[in-house]
C-alpha cells in the first residue's frame, strides 16, 4: 500500500497507534515555507493522545500562515460560526492538561465549557507563532514555533493541498497529530 491509500485509510479507519502515525509521517516529503502560506482547515488524527478530542469539541477550525513571522497557530469557529483568532496562554493550556490528566473521562465537556467561557479573553489579532524551515526525523521542513509555548508543529506533504501535522510539545511525550487541508475560500478572505 502506497503512502496516500496508508493515509486515506487512516482518516477512514478511525483511531490508530502512534507508530502507525509516525511511520507515516515519515514518509512523507517535507514542505518549504511559501506551501504553507494561507489559511488551513484542520481535523485530529486519533492515536489515543491525551488530546484526542479537544481541539474538535472546542470548535478548532486550523491554522494561518500570513508570512513567516505572523502565524494564527489557533484558529476556533465561534457561536456564529464565525472564524476566531485565539491566543494559547500558558496559564491556560496547562490547566487544561491538568484538568485532563486528572479528570480524564470528563475532558470533553470540560475543556469546552473552560474555552467557551473564556474564548473572549483569548481573543486576539495578534500574531501568535513564526514558521521557520527546521530539520525533525531527518527532513528538513517547515515547523510552526508558538510564541509563548514550548511547542514545534512540523508539517509534511501529503498532496497539494494537505499536509500531515506533528506537534512536538516539550514535557509531553507522545507527538499529537493533526491534518490541514487548504482553506481556499479562507485564504482569499482580508486577513
Amino acid at each position: 500500500m502506497g503512502t496516500l491509500e496508508k493515509f486515506d485509510a487512516m482518516l477512514r479507519g478511525g483511531e490508530i497507534s502512534t507508530e502507525e502515525a509516525l511511520e507515516l509521517f515519515n514518509g512523507l516529503e517535507p514542505v518549504n515555507l511559501e506551501f504553507m502560506m494561507g489559511r488551513w482547515r484542520g481535523c485530529e488524527v486519533q492515536t489515543n493522545h491525551l488530546l484526542n478530542h479537544l481541539l474538535e469539541v472546542t470548535g478548532w477550525y486550523g491554522k494561518e500562515f500570513i508570512d513567516g513571522d505572523r502565524v494564527h497557530p489557533l484558529l476556533f469557529l465561534d457561536g456564529n460560526n464565525q472564524v476566531l483568532k485565539v491566543s494559547p496562554n500558558p496559564l491556560v493550556v496547562n490547566l487544561g492538561l491538568r484538568l485532563v490528566g486528572l479528570f480524564p473521562a470528563l475532558k470533553q465537556q470540560a475543556m469546552k465549557s473552560v474555552f467557551r467561557s473564556m474564548s473572549w479573553i483569548l481573543k486576539t489579532e495578534v500574531s501568535q507563532a513564526r514558521v521557520r524551515m527546521m530539520e525533525y526525523r531527518q527532513k528538513v521542513s517547515a515547523t510552526m514555533i508558538y510564541d509563548r509555548l514550548p511547542i514545534h508543529d512540523i508539517f509534511r506533504r501529503v498532496d497539494d493541498n494537505t499536509v500531515l501535522g506533528l506537534m512536538d510539545f516539550k514535557g509531553v511525550p507522545q507527538p499529537f497529530f493533526f491534518v490541514l487541508k487548504r482553506d481556499v475560500a479562507g485564504s482569499e478572505q482580508e486577513i
